[in-house]
């Protein structure tokens, strides 16, 4: 009875999200709480959401700082003189200005904001593609490549701190395993850049090239910048805050805390100013936050009802004993079409926790799985579930189906890349 009461709350929690009969954060917290009533553990509904609340409580205050920390170094332009060296450093050759684009967008992506990251990418690069003639839907390609690898695995990405939030885990925990991996699909991303700059490099109108290689050469293509103290200063304070998070000083939560109120003296010292700037991005950060708490009271409600063991126990009785030690790989498998066609919302919340708690009976801890499901974010960024993927597309100026065409050509291969980097490094494990 209860196996089948939370199939079919996950499948009502899923159709209200991808139909958009009510947005993910009502559903979220609708669907298990009407369960409970029909399932008669209605009583202990105040226990089981404040248990929810508890465990996700440090991931939603990691994602506020985080997004508040980065959108403040995205406003003090932080990654501006990054992007001038790259337009510099290319000298107008198109395999150069092509691997600075995905260079440029996997340190945005850090940012966890995928709209952002698509404007400054953009800003930076699409009217030098437009000037050469190097095709938009390559600039596109890469963006949504490096933002499914960096803010898909960062704990303070969208993708990430669901399922952190919806597993109970620490966000560290998670995280160090992920940065090897990561690193290694991250370079994997430039190598696809340099063969598709290499191959535009023998398309483009050779006079085009030759004036934009002179006026790069003369500085008029590369825009001015300020550079100061504070820009330095910036710089510092994230390479540290790096640092101290890989090496694992403390909890994320606090270096992110600490780092955004070092950055705020130092950017913003006038107590007004302080407060406008936590009123812009609090608009990035609270609609994910509040979903981090609903998720929250999902899963508690899911897994104190007794749904979520019961849902794991039907899927194991038909899944043989010796396969079990498979269950991340399989993961990961399946996060790619899963990610491509589902929302966010509704595969970290509604399919993860029950491959999490199958894979429990195994001796696989909740962390490979997270890790597995965060690889699908790279074809999630492509597929029509994306939402800032809609805004790429309008700024390219090109309709889905023509840039599905070039970007799964190279996103499906990266991503099986991804899977293979994570078992050598050993993120997930199929012994």
């Amino acid at each position: 009875m209860l196996a089948v009461l939370g199939f079919a709350t996950l499948g009502s929690f899923m159709l209200l999200v991808m139909r958009k009969y009510l947005s993910a954060f009502t559903a979220i917290m609708l669907t298990p709480i009407a369960a409970a009533v029909v399932a008669g553990k209605g009583g202990g509904l105040g226990d089981m959401i404040i248990n929810g609340l508890d465990t996700v409580a440090p991931t939603a205050a990691l994602l506020l700082f985080a997004v508040l920390y980065f959108g403040l170094m995205m406003e003090a332009k932080l990654f501006d003189p990054i992007s001038a060296f790259i337009i510099r450093a290319s000298k107008g050759d198109p395999a150069r200005i092509v691997v600075g684009t995905a260079v440029l967008s996997l340190l945005v992506a850090l940012d966890g904001d995928g709209t952002t990251s698509y404007m400054i990418v953009c800003s930076a690069f699409l009217p030098i593609y437009r000037r050469l003639g190097i095709n938009p839907l390559i600039l596109a390609a890469l963006a949504t490549m490096a933002l499914g690898c960096i803010s898909g695995t960062t704990p303070w990405g969208g993708a990430a701190t669901r399922g952190i939030s919806a597993l109970h885990l620490d966000a560290g925990e998670y995280f160090v395993h992920m940065i090897g991996p990561m690193a290694l699909t991250s370079l994997a991303i430039i190598a696809v850049a340099y063969w598709l700059g290499l191959r535009e490099r023998r398309t483009l109108d050779a006079d085009k090239l030759t004036a934009y290689k002179l006026e790069v050469a003369s500085g008029e293509a590369v825009p001015t910048i300020q550079v100061d103290w504070r820009m330095w200063a910036n710089a510092a304070l994230t390479l540290l805050l790096m640092v101290l998070l890989i090496l694992e000083v403390a909890d994320l939560v606090v270096l992110f805390m600490v780092a955004f109120v070092i950055a705020l003296l130092l950017n913003i010292p006038s107590i007004e100013k302080q407060q406008e700037l936590i009123k812009r991005q609090a608009a990035n950060a609270v609609p994910v936050m509040m979903l981090v708490l609903a998720a929250g009271i999902f899963t508690g409600i899911m897994t104190d009802a007794g749904m979520i063991k019961a849902m794991a126990d039907a899927a194991l009785s038909i899944v043989p004993d010796t396969w079990g030690n498979l269950v991340p790989l399989f993961t990961a498998v399946l996060a790619l079409p899963l990610g491509f066609f589902m929302s966010n919302d509704a595969y970290w919340f509604g399919v993860v926790p029950v491959l999490a708690e199958s894979a429990s009976h195994y001796g696989i801890h909740a962390n490979e799985i997270a890790r597995a499901g965060a690889i699908g974010q790279i074809l999630h960024s492509m597929g029509p579930t994306s939402a800032p993927l809609w805004v790429l597309l309008g700024l390219v100026k090109a309709d889905l189906g023509d840039f599905q065409k070039v970007g799964l050509r190279w996103g499906i291969p990266v991503s099986l890349a991804y899977i293979v980097f994570a078992l050598v490094t050993g993120a997930i494990t199929i012994a």
